[in-house]
């Protein structure tokens, strides 16, 4: 049976494509809809909440004007306040506060709405990344970096947290007062309108362009303190080589060097942004000297009156204040854009390896493991398509056998168990699990099915109990110290100063090398799987604990298939069988003995390493 390559090739390639970064347009955001559609009802009240709030601020500049021109119509000519006069300032006034207090409640009621919208799609989106990134078979992962896709979750959803919970407010807000306030220009006064949209031009467009220099200059001015930082570090970190070859002079002009060139970006930053305030504060004074000075002519004339150049005022403010926060918004949204654009890519990218629409279920389980074969499999990395990492390989493994793989490095033989895990399909062959071929099974059921000793021991940031029941999730406090004893691991968990409740460490760096591996074997012994993978499992144990662990697992291998990669002979000469891999074929096959008789690369291996411990 064989498959083509086509596929999973196409796939190594888009999928290495998933991480380029590319310039995004807004219309990329409406890959947001799917995570915002549940939440209609909150946008809704935030809206209601958006269309009282600007209303509201709308509506303060018109108090203004009544508040002026009727409030203080009345006041006689040497100062003294008439009773209308006051009833007119005290009922303006508290209806000034009125509408205030309106604007406050509404802003509030718009900020938390449009707040927990934010936080709640972040989290909608990081969780649907995550749980999409961790089903990818390791080909995804292979061809990406893990860094990048880990920034994709935390920086880019950030970005999108700040548009859907900030921006997206902010730009209907200050879309609804650009049209309100313009609108209201208008109805004040045509002329003055006229004028100050002339001027509103004059003085945005200097800013925006500024504005977008001093961005880009922050961002370089970011950029070059990261490299001194990465630089600092890289150094730091291999300072006994730095000083063995009597680098430091050298290395501390480097990073002085580094560290002026981010000096003279900053610089370029805060001379253009010097240059803005100047040009941003002149022109915007001056256009609204130049209109006070036009509509203090007009209210000399009679043809306006103070209160309406009052309102102009605030209403020109409201129009030009809009117009900043706009361009603003528009650049956080452009940056939006292109993290909305590389997290969908995440999200658009397809593992091959996936369970069949249909699963065929494993037979009943056998009371002496299950049965293994392999039918002339050839398989290469996706990022290495020329090179065959395992060639026409055939191999028959009984149930309850014993089968030692040894080799070479780079022989093939971890990658033979990422072919029986089902981390990858070959491209040719079969491989079948009780006559089942594996790609016809569920992947959880045909996992569920081995036990794994890796050779990189994984310890996660948990206890020890959590860490060994991670083999199965459902055991028992009594099932894991069981399989502790097992694999010779109870004796030193229990001198722990917290025994089975002590927190192991990141990466379990509380514990050594062996001890781990104790841990990994004992984690695979409480799965307890019909066929058992050790890759490797006792290469971390001195002399005693190999002895222990090993007795260990001899009782552990009665009753189910066991397959172990060794490159230490000695572990492997009780096994059944014995396969000899070199550049991904099988060369020789047989016991110990027989393979050592032969006289050929086992029997080499053998001579090499027993006659090194003599």
């Amino acid at each position: 049976m064989t498959t083509t390559t086509s596929t999973t090739d196409t796939t190594a390639s888009s999928t290495a494509l998933v991480l380029k970064p590319q310039k995004s347009s807004l219309a990329t955001l409406k890959g947001l809809l799917p995570f915002l559609a549940p939440y209609k009802r909150q946008f809704l009240l935030a809206g209601l909440a958006l269309l009282v709030a600007a209303g509201a601020t709308l509506a303060i500049p018109y108090a203004f004007r009544q508040m002026i021109d009727l409030g203080f119509a009345n006041a006689g000519s040497a100062g003294a306040a008439t009773s209308k006069s006051i009833q007119h300032v005290d009922f303006y006034f508290l209806a000034l506060f009125g509408v205030a207090s309106v604007l406050a409640i509404a802003t509030a009621a718009r900020f938390y709405m449009v707040s927990l919208l934010g936080e709640r799609v972040t989290a909608d989106i990081r969780s649907a990344v995550y749980r999409h990134v961790i089903v990818q078979s390791p080909q995804f992962f292979e061809t990406s970096q893990t860094g990048e896709v880990l920034s994709r979750l935390t920086t880019d959803t950030t970005l999108i947290q700040a548009v859907v919970g900030t921006s997206i407010s902010m730009a209907l807000r200050n879309a609804l007062l650009f049209i309100g306030g313009l609108g209201m220009l208008f109805v004040t006064s045509v002329k003055l309108t006229a004028i100050i949209i002339v001027l509103l031009a004059v003085v945005v467009l200097p800013i925006v362009f500024f504005g977008r220099r001093v961005r880009k200059l922050s961002r370089a001015s970011q950029d070059r303190i990261a490299d001194a930082s990465a630089m600092a570090g890289e150094i730091l970190n291999a300072m006994p080589t730095v000083q063995a070859f009597t680098h430091e002079a050298i290395e501390a002009r480097r990073f002085a060097a580094s560290v002026e060139q981010a000096f003279e970006t900053a610089m370029q930053r805060i001379r253009t942004r010097s240059v803005m305030t100047v040009v941003a504060i002149l022109l915007v004074f001056g256009a609204i000297v130049f209109v006070l000075w036009l509509g203090a002519h007009a209210v000399i004339q009679g043809t306006m009156t103070r209160g309406e150049l009052g309102q102009f005022i605030l209403y020109a403010a409201l129009v030009a204040g809009s117009i900043g926060a706009l361009s603003e918004v528009l650049g956080e949204a452009q940056r939006a854009a292109g993290a909305t654009e590389r997290l969908l890519e995440l999200l658009s990218a397809h593992s091959q390896v996936q369970s069949p629409a249909r699963p065929q279920p494993l037979p009943p389980r056998a009371a002496v493991g299950s049965a293994l074969a392999l039918r002339h499999v050839s398989f290469h990395y996706p990022s290495r398509p020329l090179t065959d990492s395992l060639s026409q390989l055939t191999l028959d493994i009984e149930p309850g056998e014993t089968v030692a793989v040894v080799g070479a490095s780079g022989a093939g033989k971890t990658t033979l168990f990422q072919l029986l895990l089902r981390f990858y399909d070959p491209q040719q062959g079969a491989i079948t699990l009780d006559g089942v071929d594996i790609r016809q099974l569920d992947l959880h059921a045909l996992r569920d099915a081995i036990g794994i000793v890796p050779q990189d021991t994984v310890i996660f940031s948990a206890n020890a109990l959590e860490n060994i029941r991670y083999g199965r999730s459902d055991a028992s406090d009594a099932d894991v110290i069981a399989a502790a004893k097992m694999a010779a691991a109870h004796e030193f968990i229990e001198k722990l100063p917290e025994g089975y409740r002590s927190f192991l460490g990141e990466r379990g760096v509380r514990l050594s090398g062996g001890q781990r591996q104790r841990i990994a074997i004992a984690r695979a012994l409480l799965k307890n799987p019909p066929l058992l993978l050790l890759d490797e499992a006792t290469s971390a144990l001195d002399a005693e604990s190999e002895r222990l662990v090993q007795k260990a697992l001899e009782a552990a291998m009665v009753g189910r298939t066991t397959v172990i990669i060794a490159h230490r002979l000695a572990t492997v000469q009780r096994a059944d069988r014995i396969v000899v891999m070199e550049n991904g074929q099988i060369v020789e096959t047989g016991t110990h003995a027989s393979l050592v008789a032969l006289g050929g690369i086992y029997a080499n291996l053998a001579k090499l390493q027993f006659h090194s411990a003599h």
